[in-house]
């Protein structure tokens, strides 16, 4: 029996790589000396949770991506091409957006791959192609990824953009302890910088700095919380934007803002938060995301995370709807915090 528990521990052991996290900095709270974890929750929805929410479905009329059509504009793309002046917003779909700030093409958790998933033959696949191909898109200069898991971290979509560009340098800017995923690719001719919280790289006059969110990593059974997650802040000389990804609501946001002081264009998510018992802890809800915009302080903020992938129990178009729902209960004007199409573009 001794025997047998010993042969047992030694196996999990190595199903989980014996993971020990080589940044680990007992002085801060988000580290740990096996990874990492959230600073406001600690209450971990595991697998057990998973399964029951797979249950509950078994009984639910879930949505499907063939219920859902959304319009693509791609009216601006041709220009995006050239624009090396305006600054430039464009939803690509997902959490997956182009800027172009003081002549950088910056993209954000890039997503363009058929399936949020491991595998091409299973898994979360889209209601709606990505609304640029990566040929489509200008050469990038950087690329943030707000966290690991299959939605935002696409391995197909980052060795494209890898090979699509042939004239530019292209810097991966990643949560601390991902490098060594990236490392792992093979993938030559880039520059990941890691980057825990609080922490900044200056690329070409843009300063890009990792902030706290409330989420985890995870991309198989064995390494949850391996690596960190992020939200993400760009300042140039007269422009400051927000990157939030993917993350539940957390006293983080109101720190933010009182840290800077406000933003000029925030990016925040809007969807896959049904069942609340299951998602409240790692994904907003409209209304959530309402208040990261007032407590960030922005002054225009963008929807993402939404209308892309069936991931979540509510229904596709349900959360513009909500959101316009969130902003009437607040007196906001739903100008200053806008849906989309998939592929639009402004200018600022």
């Amino acid at each position: 029996m001794k025997r047998t528990t010993i042969m047992l521990l030694l196996v999990m052991c190595i199903l989980s790589a014996c993971s020990v996290n080589s940044h680990y900095n007992s002085k801060k709270p988000h580290h740990t000396e096996s990874g990492f974890q959230n600073i406001y929750y600690h209450d971990d929805t595991g697998f057990v949770d998973f399964l029951a929410w797979k249950w509950e479905q078994l009984f639910k009329d879930s949505p499907e991506a063939d219920d859902f059509t959304f319009e693509i504009d791609a009216r601006q793309h041709q220009l995006l091409k050239t624009n090396q002046v305006k600054t430039s917003l464009t939803w690509i779909g997902h959490a997956t957006f182009l800027i172009q700030l003081n002549g950088l093409n910056i993209l954000t958790d890039p997503q363009f791959s058929e399936r949020a998933s491991p595998v091409s033959w299973a898994g979360p696949k889209r209601v709606v192609a990505a609304a640029m191909e990566l040929s489509d898109l200008p050469e990038i200069d950087a690329v943030i990824i707000s966290h690991d898991h299959y939605d935002s971290l696409d391995v197909a979509s980052v060795k494209a953009l890898v090979t699509h560009n042939t004239q530019r340098s292209l810097s991966f800017l990643v949560p601390l302890g991902m490098k060594s995923w990236f490392d792992e690719l093979g993938l030559v001719d880039i520059q990941v910088i890691e980057l825990d919280w609080g922490q900044s790289h200056l690329l070409n006059g843009l300063r890009f700095t990792a902030e706290p969110s409330q989420h985890w990593s995870k991309r198989t059974l064995f390494d949850a919380y391996d690596r960190l997650w992020a939200s993400w802040v760009i300042e140039s000389a007269d422009r400051r934007i927000f990157f939030a990804g993917d993350t539940g609501y957390a006293p983080h946001f109101k720190q933010i803002g009182h840290k800077y002081g406000g933003f000029d264009i925030a990016l925040l998510p809007i969807g896959g938060y049904e069942p609340r018992w299951f998602m409240k802890p790692y994904h907003v809800n409209p209304e959530e995301a309402v208040k990261i915009h007032l407590d960030i302080r922005s002054r225009y903020s963008v929807a993402m995370h939404w209308g892309t992938f069936v991931l979540t129990d509510e229904a596709l178009d349900e959360p513009p709807l909500e959101l316009r729902k969130a902003l009437n209960k607040y007196q906001l004007p739903e100008a200053e915090f806008e849906v989309y199409k998939h592929g639009e573009t402004r200018f600022f």
